[in-house]
C-alpha cells in the first residue's frame, strides 16, 4: 500500500526479525504439545482455529473489550472530519472510526491491513483534546495502518496469549481436578505443559514488547512528519499521560491487556520499575525524541507529508 507515511525501514526490519522469531517459536511450541499431549490432531486444530480467530476478528475482539462501537459522520462528525483529512494528506484508505465510551483517555488501530482497519478513540480522549491535539494522536494511530505494524502487533501477541492460557488452564486443572488426574504421568505432563508454555509466553512478552517499543517512537516521528507539528503531538502525550495518572488503578485493569495497541499505556501510579518490560517507551524518552524532531523542523509550517 502506497501513502505518504515516510517509510521506515528500521521499524519494517524489525517487524521482519520479530516474525521470523515468533515463528519458530511457534512451531517449537505446537511440537512440543504434540510429544508432551500425544495428539497431533487436536493441538494443530486448536492452535490453527485460534491463530485464524485472532487474525481475522482482532478488530472485533479488540472493539467488544473496550466497549468500542463503529459512528458514522453523523453521529461524530468532527471525528470524521479529522480522519478524512488526515487520510487525504496520507493519501491512505480511510479505516472504519469508532469511538469507545470509557473515560480512559487513549486511542488504538486494529485490524489485518488497511481495508479491515479501525480506529478508535475514547470519549475521555475527545473530550480532553484540542482539535489539533486529536488531529496528532490520530496521524500516530494511522502510521500504524499504513506501516502495517498493527496487523505483526496483533498476529505477534497471539502466542504470548495461548501460552499464558495454556499456564492457567494446566495449573486450575491440577488444582481442582478429580484425584485420578493426579497420577504421577499426569502431573508430569502438566508440569512439562506448564513449563514450555511459559517458557514461551516469557519469551514471547519479551520479543513483542521491544518491537512495541520502537513502533511508538516509530508512529510518533511518522505522525509528526504527516502533520508537522511536534509539540502538538508532545502536547496530546503530557496531557493523557497526566490524566491517565490519575484514573483509579481498578479502571485500568481492562484496558491494560490492549496496551500494545494504546497511543499510550493504561498504568496507574507507581508503575516506574516495570518500564523495563513496558509496551511503550516513557514518556520523557517521547518527548525527546519530539523535541529533537522540532529542532530538524524548525516548527516549520509548509503542507506536511508532500514529497
Amino acid at each position: 500500500m502506497r501513502n505518504r507515511f515516510e517509510p521506515d525501514r528500521q521499524l519494517t526490519a524489525r517487524m521482519v526479525v520479530t516474525m521470523f522469531l515468533l515463528g519458530l517459536l511457534y512451531v517449537a511450541f505446537v511440537a512440543a504439545l504434540i510429544v508432551l499431549l500425544k495428539s497431533v490432531v487436536l493441538v494443530v486444530v486448536i492452535a490453527a482455529a485460534l491463530l485464524g480467530a485472532q487474525y481475522w476478528y482482532s478488530d472485533r475482539i479488540a472493539l467488544y473489550a473496550m466497549r468500542g462501537r463503529l459512528v458514522t459522520a453523523e453521529e461524530q462528525p468532527q471525528l470524521h472530519g479529522v480522519v478524512d483529512r488526515l487520510c487525504a494528506s496520507a493519501d491512505m484508505p480511510k479505516p472504519r472510526v469508532a469511538v469507545s465510551d470509557m473515560d480512559l483517555p487513549n486511542a488504538f488501530a486494529t485490524g489485518r491491513n488497511a481495508d479491515h482497519a479501525v480506529v478508535c478513540v475514547t470519549t475521555g480522549l475527545m473530550r480532553r483534546l484540542e482539535t489539533e491535539e486529536l488531529e496528532g494522536v490520530l496521524a500516530h494511530e494511522l502510521s500504524h495502518v499504513a506501516h502495517r505494524d498493527v496487523a505483526v502487533i496483533t498476529i505477534a501477541s497471539f502466542l504470548g496469549v495461548i501460552a499464558g492460557l495454556i499456564v492457567r488452564f494446566a495449573f486450575y486443572s491440577q488444582l481442582f481436578g478429580g484425584r485420578g488426574q493426579r497420577d504421577q504421568n499426569t502431573a508430569a505432563v502438566f508440569l512439562a505443559v506448564m513449563a514450555v508454555s511459559a517458557l514461551v509466553y516469557a519469551v514471547s512478552f519479551l520479543l513483542i514488547r521491544t518491537l512495541s517499543r520502537y513502533r511508538e517512537l516509530a508512529a510518533d516521528r511518522a505522525a509528526v512528519m504527516l502533520t508537522a507539528k511536534p509539540s502538538v503531538l508532545a502536547s496530546a502525550l503530557t496531557k493523557v499521560s497526566g490524566d491517565i495518572a490519575r484514573i483509579p488503578t481498578q479502571d485500568l485493569r481492562t484496558a491494560q491487556a490492549f496496551n500494545a495497541f494504546f497511543f499510550t499505556p493504561a498504568l496507574g501510579p507507581g508503575t516506574a520499575v516495570a518500564n523495563l518490560f513496558s509496551t511503550h517507551p516513557t514518556l520523557e524518552r517521547r518527548l525527546e525524541a519530539l523535541a529533537e524532531l522540532s529542532a530538524e523542523l524548525g516548527e516549520a509550517g509548509g503542507e506536511p507529508g508532500r514529497d
